[in-house]
């Protein structure tokens, strides 16, 4: 195996949302390259990035300096007030508009929209990087589901029903450290009846940002595997965003799976936002999620474009770097595979079917 293989399937960037900061459509030809970004093709070539999920994500109304922002996290400890909740008609536009710019992505055959584990595959067997749509909060989603319906029909397959500011659905947690997730109340009835709706469709529910009350609340309700597409371990960081022992546990026992974020806000015993992050602290983190959850359940969510990540992985073409840091911790290259691409699929299949999610629904919808 050479250093860029084998290949990484994400569980989590925010190129979209860069993207649309950046100029909407009219920004898609950096992703030819010779942009600043963490993702394009050519460093996507250069470190063996297959693809993965890709986010759809709305920010928050301009309140505080995002400078102060990062200095705070970079203190001892921080509480982060959340932002506001964005209004539904606020929200749909930019999820509107950064669909737009994927599906342009798509047609100027820079990425694939895939809606199946097989059209993964087919991406990567013709050398295109594979892109899963994921909305992150569930901002642009009306009360009734019909948002949720259509965006199933354009491709939507993965949703966070929260990001960390609270939605009609539930709340999220707070960046706050030290902190457990235990932060708020639950699922709303709204969001109950979204769970059983993405079940029912085969959209993946995604519990990265959502606190612990609704994470158990999802577990209570959910037929599906729990999901965490970029979580750590709050075992070695205590920060909000991060899972417990027993959050792990039930994730195991639900045949879910976890993506190491590599934000070193959540990699870091000491929850500072500070770059100079030894690979080595990534890999206590996939240590520990292998432990408790074994070695088909652990994968990669790096949260490209919308975090601070170690220097040595700062975009897709330092991935190599991973790669050689997981072969001098003696993991084996079945395990590397597994980790960097096998367990997605693996997921994917027993999430969505190996066919187009929620084909057979529609067809028994029409007759």
């Amino acid at each position: 195996m050479t250093d860029t293989e084998p290949y990484i399937f994400d569980g989590h960037n925010d190129l979209l949302s860069r993207l649309w900061r950046a100029g909407g459509q009219a920004a898609t030809a950096e992703m030819a390259g010779g942009d600043a970004g963490a993702i394009d093709v050519p460093k996507a070539i250069a470190g063996g990035f297959g693809g993965g999920f890709f986010a759809v994500y709305v920010s928050s109304p301009a309140g505080m300096d995002l400078d102060a922002l990062h200095d705070l996290m970079r203190e001892p400890s921080y509480d982060i007030p959340l932002p506001d909740p964005v209004d539904c008609e606020d929200a749909l536009p930019i999820v509107l508009g950064q669909m737009a710019i994927l599906f342009a992505l798509e047609r100027e055959g820079y990425l694939r929209v895939c809606r199946s584990v097989a059209d993964i595959r087919a991406a990567r067997a013709d050398g295109i990087m594979a892109a899963i749509l994921h909305i992150e909060g569930a901002e642009a989603i009306d009360a009734d589901l019909h948002a949720l319906d259509v965006f199933h029909a354009a491709g939507l397959r993965s949703l966070g029903p929260v990001w960390s500011r609270p939605t009609i659905f539930g709340d999220g947690v707070p960046f706050r450290f030290p902190s457990t997730p235990d932060t708020g109340p639950g699922l709303t009835d709204h969001g109950l009846r979204l769970v059983k709706r993405c079940d029912a469709l085969g959209i993946m529910l995604d519990l990265s940002h959502l606190n612990e009350a609704g994470f158990w609340d999802v577990a209570r309700h959910s037929t599906k595997p729990l999901v965490a597409t970029h979580s750590n371990a709050h075992a070695l960081c205590e920060h909000s965003r991060n899972l417990t022992d027993r959050q792990l546990d039930a994730i195991r026992d639900s045949d879910g799976m976890v993506g190491l974020n590599f934000a070193v806000s959540f990699l870091r015993e000491d929850g500072r936002k500070v770059a100079d992050t030894p690979v080595e602290t990534m890999l206590r983190h996939l240590n520990h999620l292998i432990e408790r959850l074994g070695e088909d359940r652990v994968g990669l969510g790096s949260d490209y474009d919308g975090a601070v990540v170690p220097d040595v992985v700062h975009d897709v073409s330092n991935l190599p770097a991973l790669r050689r840091a997981m072969r001098d911790h003696h993991y084996g290259e079945a395990l590397i595979e597994k980790i960097c691409h096998g367990n997605w699929l693996r997921l994917l299949e027993r999430t969505w079917g190996a066919e187009d999610p929620g084909r057979d629904q529609r067809q028994g919808e029409k007759e």
